[in-house]
């Protein structure tokens, strides 16, 4: 089991059970760094007094963009790891999935 502790507080538990390619990871990563840029942004836009309504546009934008990286590692999840863990049969991979889409549809 491995943790990560957001800036919030939140705690992520995972485990590292396998180890394979992704196809998409430096499209992930790349958008991520976007990301990263534009909450930096709108941090500033917030620091400088910056009408609400831009704020809010801003955090739309940064909004949209995280649920298309999910989108990106979800396609890519399904296509590469679940179709492995169907060949072998890896039911807890299966309940991991099923676990991670409850998270994400919420």
């Amino acid at each position: 089991m491995h943790e990560h502790t957001l800036e919030d507080g939140t705690i992520i538990r995972h485990e590292h059970e396998h180890k394979h390619s992704h196809t998409q990871t430096k499209a992930v990563l790349n958008r991520m760094a976007r990301l990263i840029g534009h909450l930096q942004s709108t941090k500033r836009m917030i620091e400088d007094g910056r009408d609400c309504s831009e704020v809010l546009i801003q955090l739309s934008a940064v909004d949209a963009a995280i649920k298309a990286v999910q989108r990106i590692i979800l396609k890519d999840h399904l296509e590469h790891c679940i179709v492995d863990a169907v060949k072998e049969n890896d039911t807890d991979a299966l309940d991991r999935l099923n676990k991670a889409i409850e998270q994400f549809i919420r």
